[in-house]
């Protein structure tokens, strides 16, 4: 956007506030989101056309007499915001007089602040056959292995995020991060046998260079040799009590479901009830034990080049990282103003919404299992016998986010310390106190892996990393279909 463009944006989300504060809001805030992009998708190498990406709007919110309201608009236009702030109090009164007690936001200090990713190749640079040939390229790695795959869905998207947001409380954030991904779902048929590796994403926030440096054709290559292997030289996996060694992306799935959605304050409060579920978290188990002395997870907004990026949250407030689980003991949970507020706590900036007509709650960001002081040697070396859980290809989780399954797709054998063939489809079904109070030891190496988290009513999917490093699970339940 031009400078003219940015300066008539900002003096838009400034009317809106000023509009609010006249109309009897307690406190107002505007958030101009654009989005720019393009995304193609390949089917069994043939392209599947290409999709423009042009969005762009502002979302205003504000508290009325306790009730809070909000509404938005793509016309950016003086008299379309006028009329977009008079429903948003509208909404507020309303919902106020509904309300058995009235909505505060916690104190917090503002910035004004303008922050952007920079990118070393700016993918507006590339033309669309450009980025075809990353497609491409994954297609011809997959076919050269001469591995039966009949199903090959590859797809990349970018896009420019920009985002102007400011408040009642004098807050002035503009940020400009750029996301790039690649997706591929391959399915992998011999000997009248199917294993599948269902999109799996590679995500970063910033330039083409990442996805280059990335190589996602060398791993959807070595994806469908590994799916060979378990076909042709799976075994079946022992059952009963075991070690188990999980790897980062399987690490990952386990602290986003059993860590990160659960320590979600709002849905500790109850909002999330009716849509994604409760949480068998209650406020005054902060301090309580969940897990052993070296399990630290950690949710970090601010790891450079991250699929879940940002340094200041749809709110306004300027992002840290979360310590979620120290040392085995719950210390912090996932918090935006309004709820920050009911325990007399700050926000730890966990509000994000996935576009300007959403409201901002309470959301995860790059959750991870913090790495510990073991190389992967050791944490094998004396399992005498166990497996190694590379990879799933489905978990489930309670609603309360305590009982929980995860199924292996790549996996393998220990036996007294040493790695042997794979194992089809071994079953963790646990306890998330017993998955997290049964670690003994974690690698020293971190991993992420991209994903979307859905949330809310309307959904919203944010863009998330999830991963860690690899941690040994001492005598736990291990079932085979």
């Amino acid at each position: 956007m031009h400078l003219n463009g940015v300066v008539y944006m900002h003096d838009l989300l400034e009317f809106a506030i000023e509009n609010a504060l006249e109309l009897g809001a307690s406190y107002a805030e505007a958030r101009f989101e654009e989005k720019q992009g393009i995304s193609l998708a390949m089917k069994n190498g043939i392209p599947e056309g290409m999709e423009i990406l042009s969005d762009k709007g502002i979302g205003v919110r504000v508290l009325v007499n306790g009730g809070m309201g909000f509404a938005s608009t793509n016309v950016l236009t003086k008299e379309s915001i006028a009329e977009t702030v008079k429903r948003a109090v509208k909404l507020a009164k309303a919902a106020s007089k509904l309300r058995k007690e009235p909505i505060t936001f916690s104190e917090e200090d503002f910035h004004n602040v303008y922050y952007e990713v920079k990118m070393k190749k700016d993918f507006r640079d590339v033309s669309p056959e450009e980025k075809l040939e990353l497609l491409k390229k994954i297609e011809e790695e997959v076919t050269s292995t001469n591995v039966n795959v009949p199903m090959r869905y590859i797809a990349y998207s970018d896009h420019v995020w920009h985002k102007v947001f400011m408040n009642s409380e004098n807050a002035k954030i503009e940020s400009l991060i750029p996301r790039v991904s690649v997706m591929y779902n391959l399915v992998v048929f011999e000997n009248g046998q199917m294993e599948q590796a269902p999109f799996i994403q590679r995500a970063f926030s910033g330039g083409l260079e990442l996805i280059e440096k990335d190589e996602p054709w060398e791993r959807a290559k070595r994806e469908v040799e590994t799916l060979r292997k378990i076909i042709t030289e799976g075994k079946r996996s022992p059952e009963g009590k075991v070690d188990v060694i999980i790897s980062p992306e399987v690490a990952g799935i386990a602290v986003h479901e059993s860590v990160g959605h659960p320590y979600e304050l709002d849905r500790i409060m109850g909002r999330e009830a009716a849509q994604a579920g409760e949480s068998f978290v209650k406020p005054e188990m902060l301090g309580e034990r969940i897990g052993s002395e070296v399990v630290t997870v950690i949710d970090d907004p601010t790891i450079p080049n991250s699929w879940g990026f940002y340094l200041y949250d749809d709110e306004g407030v300027k992002a840290r990282p979360r310590y979620l689980i120290r040392n085995g003991i719950i210390t912090e949970f996932l918090m935006n103003r309004e709820y920050a507020a009911k325990l007399g706590l700050r926000s730890n900036a966990a509000a994000r919404a996935i576009n300007y007509n959403r409201e901002p709650i309470v959301r995860m960001a790059n959750t991870y299992l913090a790495p510990g002081d073991y190389s992967f040697e050791e944490l094998i070396e004396d399992v005498k016998l166990g497996v190694y859980m590379v990879s799933f290809n489905e978990w489930n989780i309670d609603d309360r986010r305590y009982q929980q399954r995860y199924i292996g797709r790549e996996a393998y054998l220990i036996e007294n310390g040493e790695i042997k063939h794979p194992v089809k489809r071994p079953i963790l079904e646990i306890t998330t106190r017993g998955l997290w109070s049964s670690v003994d030891a974690v690698g020293k190496e971190v991993e992420f892996y991209a994903g979307t988290c859905g949330k809310g009513e309307p959904g919203q999917g944010v863009p998330v990393w999830m991963g860690g490093a690899h941690a040994r699970l001492r005598d736990i339940p291990l079932r085979r279909p």
